[in-house]
C-alpha cells in the first residue's frame, strides 16, 4: 500500500510498504477514506518529537471503513464507516475505568520505559506518534491496523459525510475538552493562545458552551480573521501588540479573563534565552505561552492546555500562578469519552467543523501539503488527504 513515512525533520514521503495484517484477536483493518495534517503532525515534521524512527509512518487523525476483523472483535464488522480516536485504550484498566483513556496503562509501555522508568503510568499509545508513545503506523495511508477495536471506533451513520465528521479523531474531542476543563459556560470570557486547527476547534467549542468573550492570539492575520468572522473572536496580532496579556487586561477592566486556553504548547517562540537553552537541550519547552496565560487570567480563572509540552519550561511563574488562585487543567484528550456526544452535536447541525478545512488534496499530495501547512503558504488552515 502507499502510506506518508517519516525520513527525518523536514522530511516526508509517500513510499510502497507492506499491507497491515490483524496481530490480535480485537484488531481491525481499516480501509481509509480521509485523513488529516494535524498541528501537532508538525511537531514531528519539524524533528521535535524524540525517538522518530524512519519509515514510520505519520498520521493519527483518520476514518474509513471496515475491511477485516479479528475473531475477539464484537462492537464493529466489516463495512461499518468508523472514526478512529487517536488514543489507543483498552477500556478495562485502572484508567480506562476512569474514562481517563489517554492514560491508558496497557497500550504503551514505551514512553515509561524511556522518560521515567518509576513510571507505572506511562499514558496510553497513540497513532502515528514516534515510539515513545508505542510505535503504531499511522493513518495516513491507504490501509491501518487499527487495535484495540472494541474500544476506539466510533460508527458514523451514512448520513454524514467524511468532512463532517473526520475531527472527531482529534481536534475537535481536543478543543471540547480544552473548553470543558477552562469551566466555561454561559457569559463567560476566554482568551485562547493559537489560532491553529486546535485553537479554533476550542473556540468552537468555547462558543458553544456559551462563553460571550472570546480573545484569539496568534501572529496569522488570516487565522485571526477567520476565527472573527467564524466565531466572533476578538483577535490579536503578537507580532503587533508585544504584550496580549496587557491588552487582555485592559479590555477586562484589569481583571482578565475567566480562563485561559494554551493551544500553542512548546513550540511557542521564546526569548533569546529560552531558544539557546532548547538548543542546548538544557530544556524542552519555552514558556511564552504559558506565561501569557498566567497573566491573562483573572483570580481565581483556569488555565486549560491542550497544547503538547515536553521536559523542563524555563520562566514558569509558578508564584504569579500561586498568588492568583489559579487552576490548571491540561493532558493528552480522552477522545473516546467525548466522541458519541460530539457525534450527536454534528448530526443536530450545532457543530460544524468542518468549516476550518482549506485545502483538499490526495495522499499522494500530501508531501505538499505538509510544506503548505508548516509554512502556513495560500492561507493554510487545515489540509484533508484522500487516499
Amino acid at each position: 500500500m502507499k502510506a506518508l513515512t517519516y525520513q527525518g525533520s523536514k522530511n516526508v514521503s509517500l513510499d510502497n510498504v507492506p499491507d497491515p495484517i490483524l496481530q490480535a484477536s480485537d484488531d481491525i483493518v481499516l480501509r481509509v477514506t480521509a485523513t488529516a495534517i494535524c498541528g501537532s503532525d508538525l511537531h514531528i515534521y519539524r524533528g521535535k518529537i524524540p525517538d522518530m524512527k524512519d519509515g514510520d509512518i505519520l498520521g493519527h487523525e483518520f476514518m474509513g471503513v471496515v475491511e477485516e476483523v479479528g475473531p475477539g472483535v464484537t462492537a464493529v464488522r466489516p463495512g461499518d464507516r468508523v472514526v478512529i480516536p487517536f488514543v489507543i485504550a483498552c477500556g478495562s484498566c485502572f484508567y480506562c475505568n476512569k474514562t481517563l483513556f489517554a492514560a491508558c496503562e496497557t497500550t504503551n509501555t514505551g514512553r515509561g520505559a524511556i522518560l521515567n522508568k518509576k513510571s507505572a503510568t506511562p499514558g496510553a499509545g497513540l497513532f502515528g506518534y514516534s515510539h515513545l508513545y508505542g510505535g503504531y503506523a499511522g493513518g495516513q495511508a491507504e490501509y491501518v491496523r487499527v487495535p484495540q477495536a472494541n474500544v476506539g471506533p466510533l460508527k458514523i451513520p451514512d448520513v454524514l459525510a467524511d468532512e463532517q465528521v473526520l475531527f472527531l479523531s482529534d481536534i475537535l474531542p481536543t478543543g471540547y475538552q480544552a473548553a470543558v476543563n477552562a469551566e466555561l459556560g454561559p457569559g463567560s470570557s476566554v482568551a485562547i493562545f493559537g489560532a491553529g486547527p486546535v485553537g479554533l476547534m476550542s473556540a468552537l467549542c468555547a462558543r458553544y458552551l456559551g462563553a460571550e468573550q472570546i480573545f484569539m492570539i496568534d501572529n496569522s492575520d488570516y487565522r485571526l480573521s477567520f476565527a472573527a468572522a467564524e466565531y466572533g473572536a476578538i483577535p490579536i496580532n503578537f507580532d503587533e501588540q508585544e504584550d496580549p496579556a496587557e491588552e487582555i487586561l485592559t479590555s477586562t477592566n484589569g481583571h482578565g479573563v475567566d480562563a485561559t486556553i494554551d493551544a500553542v504548547g512548546f513550540e511557542a517562540k521564546g526569548s533569546a534565552l529560552e531558544t539557546a537553552l532548547t538548543a542546548m537541550k538544557l530544556e524542552g519547552s519555552s514558556g511564552k505561552a504559558l506565561r501569557q496565560c498566567i497573566a491573562a487570567t483573572r483570580r481565581g480563572g483556569v488555565v486549560s492546555v491542550p497544547g503538547v509540552y515536553a521536559g523542563f519550561i524555563h520562566g514558569f511563574l509558578f508564584g504569579d500562578a500561586f498568588d492568583k488562585g489559579l487552576t490548571f487543567k491540561m493532558g493528552q484528550t480522552h477522545a473516546q469519552k467525548f466522541m458519541p456526544e460530539l457525534l450527536t452535536l454534528i448530526g443536530e447541525g450545532k457543530m460544524k467543523p468542518e468549516v476550518i478545512i482549506s485545502h483538499r488534496m490526495k495522499l499522494a499530495d500530501a508531501v505538499q501539503g505538509y510544506k503548505m501547512f508548516d509554512q502556513q503558504d495560500d492561507d493554510c488552515r487545515k489540509v484533508v488527504l484522500t487516499p
